[in-house]
């Protein structure tokens, strides 16, 4: 009875796994979940848990072993998607982001997209000009330590806090006069709301970038927001489609294309070049998650969706889910009591030290300051200078593919928008995607500016998760941007020969597997003596009786005696 006792109790371990999701203020939520259960069993328990009902903004992401992110699908098995093995780690995060976030029903969500958009800010993600920078780190302050008072807050309070990835004394000063001045008297309700609102205005709000490469080799970074389709290149918006332009994704191996119908006789593709397939379908996988949300009014709408024209070829995916039109009508429906609000206030956090008196940029000796900027700057300005519009590929009246000028693209992308100034560029932000060979210059840069000081820390703070997709960030360096650009150049041509090569074979494949089919449907017409309705209706048609007697017979007699011939043939040996 003992031995079946510990049997049981082994099978049913075997049955569960530990699963442990940090949230927004960094606190970690465990649970123990069964292993057949699906990703809206783990969603739904944390927002139990968070007392979310405004939920279908969020989505659990998670790192495979390459490193790749991913969203977790709702519809399908947790540990048939992790390629790791259990306890998983993951994180909860915001996957949609609400056109107007201070519109938003309940004071829970409001605060939940305010710790996103506030890591969004010190990872360099949301940029923007300076005043706009003092005034949301004020916001910031006034939430998260109330209002100003001499006997609590000395002199040069506000350095002792990390807003963003990097900043000056005299932004500093800024952010502390406009906490002291303009700011009295605000709750954190009201501070909050009025940071949703100001970063709702940016052009930046709600990017979650993806880095790739145009087809000339430079970096860019493309990105899906409330109201569109992104391209961001150095410290400017180079691209801007609406989400009722966009009319179609598609991927294939690293390369990913957008079309667009910008005007009624014009339409574009745009092409760039993900660092892997894998990161290509993921970007692919977001659009098209993006697109059904924002610009569909039901989600009865939604279709699967295929990344090839061929119905043998590509990736299939569907987004599970409610759209944003649905989500605002089922929150305006609510009406409970607010739930109350546990704010971080100053615990250390481990992703965003904007709460934490970490050390920042004006603390370093000012000569060896000086010296460390310029050596990083060296590197930044080609990526600066090298910002420019993505070549497009127009098929409007028959129109070949034509590399467009910074000006001629403007009309194509609504105006080039400048989304950061000098002193707060995203060429300056120190949190570039980790690559091994110049991981010594990054782990210095953010070493000096606050910053987690190695790879594997930034990768700890946001549970596992590379920060080439979480930071994402806009600035990286030139020189790595377009590290290897000379590598890749010389093994496109062999890249597009196997591709080439590849597509042939599968098409051969096909249609050798269609013709197969069609000879075994043949036999089964002439030979077997099956009595079903349909196949003796074709039998009897005097079409299939021609053919019957004047092709196939004789066909049939002629491969009988070549058979026989070679029969008789082996036996003689």
């Amino acid at each position: 009875m003992l031995s079946r006792f510990m049997s049981g109790s082994i099978r049913n371990l075997d049955r569960e796994y530990s699963c442990t999701v940090r949230l927004l203020d960094d606190t970690e939520y465990t649970c123990t979940i069964q292993r057949d259960a699906k990703g809206q069993y783990l969603f739904d328990l944390i927002c139990h848990h968070l007392n979310l009902l405004e939920k279908d903004y969020f989505g659990i992401r998670y790192v495979d072993p390459d490193k790749q992110r991913h969203w977790l699908e709702f519809t399908k098995s947790i540990s048939k998607q992790m390629k790791s093995q259990p306890p998983f780690t993951m994180c909860l995060r915001v996957k949609f982001y609400p056109p107007d976030p201070a519109a938003l029903k309940e004071e829970i969500t409001r605060y939940l997209i305010f710790l996103q958009i506030k890591r969004d800010l010190y990872h360099g993600r949301l940029l923007c000009k300076t005043s706009d920078a003092a005034m949301l780190a004020a916001y910031i302050l006034q939430a998260e330590i109330g209002d100003y008072d001499p006997g609590k807050h000395p002199e040069g309070y506000s350095s002792k806090f990390q807003f963003f990835p990097k900043h000056s004394e005299r932004l500093e000063r800024r952010i502390a006069d406009i906490h002291k001045t303009e700011l009295i008297g605000q709750t954190p309700e009201t501070s909050e709301r009025n940071f949703l609102q100001k970063a709702q205005m940016l052009e930046t709000y709600g990017v979650d970038p993806h880095p790739c490469k145009d087809v000339s080799g430079n970096p860019a970074f493309l990105a899906f927001t409330p109201f569109g389709f992104v391209v961001l290149q150095g410290n400017k918006r180079v691209h801007f489609l609406k989400w009722n332009e966009v009319t179609k994704l598609k991927f294939e191996g690293k390369t990913f294309h957008i079309y667009a119908n910008q005007k009624e006789d014009k339409k574009i593709i745009l092409t760039y070049f993900a660092p892997t397939p894998e990161a290509c379908k993921h970007l692919w996988k977001c659009g098209v998650e993006n697109q059904a949300f924002y610009k569909l009014e039901k989600s009865s709408q939604v279709r699967t969706v295929s990344s090839s024209n061929l119905f043998f070829k590509g990736s299939r995916f569907r987004y599970s889910g409610r759209v944003a039109k649905e989500v605002m009508e089922q929150s305006a429906k609510i009406k409970r009591e607010p739930p109350e609000i546990h704010r971080a206030g100053l615990v250390p956090s481990r992703s965003c030290p904007s709460i934490t008196h970490g050390p920042r940029l004006s603390s370093v000796p000012r000569t060896r300051r000086r010296a460390v900027h310029i050596s990083i700057m060296e590197g930044l300005e080609s990526l600066r200078d090298s910002a420019h519009s993505t070549p497009v590929r127009s098929v409007s009246h028959g129109e070949s593919f034509v590399p467009r000028s910074r000006s001629q693209a403007t009309d194509a992308s609504d105006g080039t928008a400048v989304i950061s100034d000098e002193a707060y560029s995203p060429s300056d932000s120190v949190l570039p995607t980790p690559v091994a060979e110049h991981s010594m210059e990054l782990a210095v840069s953010r070493q000096i500016n606050g910053a987690p000081c190695s790879i594997e820390e930034e990768k700890e703070s946001e549970a596992g998760t590379p920060t080439h997709g979480e930071g994402g960030d806009f600035g990286v360096d030139g020189r790595s941007a377009q590290e290897g650009a000379g590598g890749d150049s010389a093994l496109s041509e062999v890249e597009q020969v196997n591709k080439f090569v590849l597509s042939v074979l599968r098409l051969l494949l096909v249609t050798i597997g269609l013709l197969f089919v069609l000879l075994l449907l043949l036999i089964i017409l002439t030979e077997s003596d099956l009595d079903i309705a349909f196949l003796r209706d074709i039998r009897q048609t005097p079409e299939f009786e021609q053919f019957h007697y004047e092709y196939f017979c004789p066909l049939r007699r002629w491969f009988a005696c070549k058979l026989r011939w070679v029969g008789g043939l082996l036996i003689n040996k």
